[in-house]
C-alpha cells in the first residue's frame, strides 16, 4: 500500500485524487503526442478503395476501444480507476459485469485498441510501432499490478 494503514480516510482520498490528476494529465499528454506523431509521419500508400474501408474499420475499432475504456471507468469510478487500492480505498467486491466479464483488463485493452485504430486510420507505420510499445508497457505494468491487486484484496478478506 502507498499509505500506512492508519492514514485518515480523507487523506487517502486526497492522495487518490492527486494521483488521478497526475495520471490523467500525463496520459492525456501522451495521447496528444502519439496522435501528433502519427499525423506528422509518413503514411503507407494505400489505394483509394481500401483506404475508405480501412478508415471505417479503424473507426469501429476506436469505438470498441472507447467502449471498453469508458465502461471500465464507469464501473470502477475514480478511486477504482486511479489507484485507490494503493491508497487503501478498496471496492466491496471485484467488478464482474461488463466489460470485466469480457476482458480481464478492459481499460488497457481498450486504450491499446484506440491507439491501434488511430495508426490504422492514418496508415501509419510509426503508429503501429507506438501501439506495440504501449501494449508492451501495459503488459509489464500488469506483471506488477495484477499480483498486487490479488494480494491487497486477500489481505482485506482476512
Amino acid at each position: 500500500m502507498l499509505l500506512p494503514r492508519n492514514t485518515p480516510k480523507n487523506i487517502r482520498y486526497i492522495v487518490c485524487y492527486l494521483l488521478m490528476i497526475w495520471i490523467f494529465s500525463f496520459s492525456s499528454y501522451r495521447d496528444y503526442l502519439i496522435r501528433k506523431t502519427i499525423q506528422n509521419q509518413p503514411q503507407l500508400i494505400i489505394s483509394e478503395e481500401y483506404s475508405m474501408l480501412l478508415k471505417l474499420i479503424s473507426i469501429a475499432i476506436f469505438i470498441l476501444g472507447q467502449i471498453f475504456v469508458l465502461s471500465s471507468f464507469y464501473k470502477l469510478g475514480i478511486t477504482g480507476t486511479f489507484l485507490g487500492d494503493y491508497c487503501g480505498i478498496l471496492m466491496d467486491a471485484p467488478v464482474t459485469t461488463f466489460p470485466f466479464n469480457v476482458l480481464n483488463n478492459p481499460m488497457y485493452v481498450g486504450s491499446t485498441l484506440s491507439f491501434f485504430a488511430l495508426a490504422l486510420y492514418y496508415s501509419s507505420p510509426v503508429g503501429f510501432l507506438l501501439t506495440t510499445e504501449v501494449y508492451i508497457v501495459y503488459q509489464i505494468a500488469l506483471l506488477f499490478e495484477e499480483p498486487y491487486t490479488r494480494w491487497i484484496y486477500a489481505q482485506k478478506n482476512k
